[in-house]
């Protein structure tokens, strides 16, 4: 009898889980339409509708997803409930043994993209993706056309944009910009900002900004040179956003680690006044910033003295 009640009790305990994860939010979230969603009739040439049942068929959401989340960086805009109403059944995948497909549309030519499907690796090298060469040319037409869909009705307001968590779109980036309480269009700002800009930035950027710091000499990738014009469109949660991570491939530190927000939104408060109507071009070691020479104090306390010190 306790053998069956136990029973009864794990049967009533799965069906609730079930009926909370899958039945309930199946009755219950019904978003509406976000007027993002893929286009399918964009593409002309071929059918993108039959493409994407081809792409079903061949298991493309195997490897492939299309799911831009969060801490995703470089794969476009990130999407919403309402972008996937008419998704029926949804490819948002889980696996990413490939990269995500969320904005792939438009991104490459048509002729790239049947090129990479009939052999990955003359377009790609390294890549482990199969060769769809056995698809028919209809198959590989109809295929391509719905690769371009994809994200084709997403659109980007701006060239440079900060990650979602730094900006109004998530809970997160308007916490963070609730928690500012720096005015980085204000002089008084901006004069604290260069104080922290020389002591953590100007050894590889430069005391005026033209990435000719001292340690420029040494960097295999130069320090950006905020002379540029293009610098003029950094809204300033990509300022913010670029000091606080760093930059990949770089020797930037993540300064989100070492100065605190106030003394971020400072450093971009400054980094707004540097002049950027025209490129100062840094071609030459002469044109290097020179780090001062100082002397040594003497260490009184110390069982070590470095030699360099001289007394003084």
């Amino acid at each position: 009898m306790s053998y069956r009640a136990g029973a009864i009790g794990i049967l009533c305990t799965f069906m609730i889980i079930i009926f909370s994860t899958v039945l309930m939010p199946m009755v219950l979230f019904n978003p509406k339409p976000s007027g993002r969603g893929n286009d399918y009739g964009v593409e002309k040439v071929a059918n993108a509708v039959r493409g994407r049942q081809i792409y079903v068929r061949e298991g493309c959401f195997y490897c492939h997803s299309q799911f831009t989340r969060l801490q995703d960086r470089g794969y476009g805009p990130l999407v919403v409930a309402g972008d996937y109403v008419y998704e029926a059944p949804h490819q948002l995948g889980t696996a990413r043994t490939g990269p995500d497909l969320t904005n792939e549309g438009g991104r490459m030519s048509s002729e790239w993209q049947k090129a990479h499907l009939i052999n990955p690796r003359a377009v790609k090298p390294g890549s482990i993706m199969p060769s769809f060469s056995f698809l028919s040319d209809r198959d590989m037409n109809d295929l391509v056309a719905y690769i371009q869909t994809l994200g084709n009705e997403r659109k980007t307001d701006h060239f440079v944009e900060a990650p979602d968590e730094y900006r109004t779109t998530t809970d997160a980036g308007r916490a963070l910009l609730n928690r500012k309480t720096v005015d980085t269009n204000s002089s008084a700002a901006a004069n604290a900002g260069r104080g922290i800009y020389t002591q953590n930035c100007a050894v590889c950027h430069g005391l005026e900004g033209w990435g000719n710091g001292p340690n420029a000499i040494t960097l295999e990738k130069k320090p950006a040179n905020f002379s540029r014009p293009f610098y003029k469109q950094y809204p300033d949660e990509f300022w913010f956003y670029r000091v606080s991570e760093g930059v990949p491939g770089t020797r930037m530190p993540r300064f989100g680690e070492i100065l605190s927000e106030e003394q971020r939104w400072y450093l971009v408060a400054y980094l707004k006044t540097l002049p950027k109507d025209k490129e100062t071009v840094i071609d030459s070691i002469s044109q290097l910033n020179k780090a001062e020479q100082v002397k040594l104090p003497k260490l009184t306390d110390q069982q070590y003295e470095p030699h360099t010190g001289g007394g003084y």
